[in-house]
């Protein structure tokens, strides 16, 4: 916001002094396109900045229970190349991922693993999650969060190969693939993904598309009806999916692709994996309406899933996210929902073990 500001006053003085007076309204506009490009490419480096002082944050605050590493993984090549003749166009999309590891672990054993998502339309994966993240690790999940494409904090290159509901899944399931081939004390037949928002709506498609490689799913607040969202969301939200670089096109244009991009529309994918559904009645980001379509939608398929729509709890679209005693009392319900079925070291049977998850070391 305040190099906007900035700007717009750079932009008044030149164009108000006596030099300005004398230029051509093309060579004008030329200068302001420079300055805006200008902005936007500070813009990206100021989110890498902020993202390496994250990063550091992340070792402050759970290294003390997890070794945490990023690794550079790749998924597959781009949904939609600048130049699909130029040198390496077709050749796989590279991005990082956080890995965390309970430093309890003994190496000769195997452990469940937790895919992560992060949410947020290029979003990524930040020190927003420490008590959740320290939570799982307590309970001896090991957890990687894929930085999918699109991912802030990467520079313009990455955030610019979005692909909200595409090949960001792929992503995200390269990263599972990724844990499992790596590392030998990673079980792959107690593997499950959670997620909120749009990372809740990445774990649909997850379970969707490889319902055998999944053994429990946890889908919060998810996105669900990206043609709906299109319809209740402002013009500046819809400009982040009719970029030239991402879909190219609005709803109106080609209502089939962001179709093939929502959840509510694909629930005939759905097969076993069992499925908790959380949302929450005045979420000001994922309409409660968009969830309601997923739910009616899989039960119109016959689908077998549970679900759990929350009253007005505060909080809105992270009502269970937060540090409250009703966010963890409803945390304490997804961990018991998971370890049903991955059968994790240390199981949670109360809030009081959730606080010592995540302010003590064990």
């Amino acid at each position: 916001m305040r190099i906007n500001v900035l700007l717009a006053l750079l932009i008044i003085i030149l164009c108000t002094s006596p030099f300005y007076s004398r230029v051509t309204n093309t060579e004008l506009k030329d200068d302001i396109k420079r300055l805006k490009q200008n902005d936007e490419n500070l813009r990206h480096r100021l989110d890498v900045l902020e993202k390496k002082i994250d990063d550091l944050i992340w070792f402050e605050r759970v290294g003390d229970v997890a070794h945490i590493d990023k690794v550079f993984m790749y998924g597959p090549p781009l949904w939609k190349e600048k130049n699909p003749n130029a040198q390496g166009a077709g050749n796989p999309t590279k991005f990082w991922s956080y890995v965390f590891i309970p430093k309890s672990i003994d190496y000769n054993k195997k452990y469940p693993l937790i895919v992560f998502p992060h949410g947020g339309v290029h979003g990524d994966f930040s020190t927003y999650y420490t008590h959740i993240v320290r939570e799982l690790v307590a309970q001896g999940y090991i957890i990687v969060a894929a930085e999918y494409r699109g991912s802030t904090g990467y520079g313009r290159g990455h955030y610019e190969k979005i692909d909200y509901g595409g090949l960001e899944n792929e992503d995200v399931y390269y990263s599972r693939n990724y844990m499992i081939e790596n590392y030998d004390f990673v079980d792959k037949n107690r593997v499950g993904i959670i997620g909120w928002s749009h990372g809740g709506m990445i774990t649909l498609f997850n379970i969707f598309d490889y319902p055998d490689d999944y053994q429990v799913a946890f889908a919060g607040v998810p996105v669900s009806d990206v043609i709906a969202r299109m319809g209740y969301k402002n013009q500046s939200y819809r400009d982040l999916f009719e970029a030239e670089y991402h879909i190219g096109e609005s709803a109106d244009d080609n209502v089939n692709e962001y179709r093939r991009r929502s959840p509510a529309w694909n629930t005939h994918k759905f097969k076993n994996t069992p499925l908790l559904i959380h949302t929450n009645t005045n979420d000001e980001d994922v309409n409660v309406l968009e969830v309601e379509h997923l739910i009616k939608s899989l039960k119109a398929d016959g689908k077998k899933f549970e679900y759990e729509i929350f009253q007005d709890l505060p909080g809105g679209h992270s009502f269970d996210r937060m540090d409250t005693k009703t966010a963890k009392e409803i945390r304490l319900k997804i961990y018991k929902h998971l370890a049903q079925y991955l059968n994790p070291q240390v199981k949670f049977n109360s809030v009081n073990d959730i606080n010592k998850a995540a302010y003590f070391n064990k």
